[in-house]
């Protein structure tokens, strides 16, 4: 399956705002690996929430951030559950600021 369908499947049904909002992240963040791609995502949505200070477009790329990165952790358990450690360490590389 490619990318693209693998996001709409695993993204149908989550409320629309924030669904749209992730694919909005998704659709900014070049093509790669999926869990890659989505934990860039991800960041990115997290470091637009971080800029934005406290307002409501922060708490929307918030939790796309979140979503995305959860949606990058799902991806490594559907591959190989065994990689799930491996992602989330990776993942949390990835966002968190050195």
């Amino acid at each position: 399956m490619d990318a693209e369908r693998w996001f709409v499947e695993r993204t149908t049904g989550a409320p629309e705002r924030l669904r749209h909002a992730a694919m909005v992240w998704w659709e900014r963040t070049p093509p790669a690996a999926l869990g890659e791609r989505l934990t860039r995502a991800g960041q990115q949505a997290l470091n637009a929430a971080i800029d934005s200070g406290a307002t409501r477009a922060a708490a929307l790329d918030l939790l796309a951030a979140d979503a995305l990165i959860t949606l990058a952790l799902l991806a490594a358990a559907e591959t190989d559950a065994r990689s799930l450690a491996v992602a989330a360490a990776t993942a949390r590389r990835v966002v968190t600021p050195a």
